[in-house]
């Protein structure tokens, strides 16, 4: 085998390798955001006429803030201030940004 077979295989590996990670990371994002789907609907896209916000299009700023009101207990609610608790501050972060890139319909 030669050096350039070697280099360009072990190139090969290391962009696989990259792509998968990527490929994790956003199938991670998306269970993580699948979490809010029973509440909020798929993807952040609450039924129509539902009582309960979608989430879908919203900007994250405002997203992570009121998150980090339900985590805080300085927003009340029914069970959000409950569940907020259970994520990290880059877990709100990403979801966030997650349905802040999702479209509304």
């Amino acid at each position: 085998m030669t050096l350039r077979a070697i280099l360009t295989g072990a190139l090969l590996l290391a962009c696989g390798s990259a792509a998968l990670a990527q490929d994790a990371k956003a199938l991670h994002l998306k269970a993580l955001a699948a979490t809010c789907a029973n509440c909020h609907g798929s993807n952040g896209r609450a039924i129509e006429g539902s009582a309960v916000p979608g989430l879908a299009g919203m900007p994250a700023g405002y997203l992570v803030e009121q998150m980090k009101a339900f985590k805080s207990g300085a927003r009340q609610a029914t069970v959000m201030h409950q569940l907020a608790k259970g994520y990290s501050e880059a877990q709100i972060e990403q979801m966030a940004a997650y349905f802040a890139a999702q479209p509304k319909n």
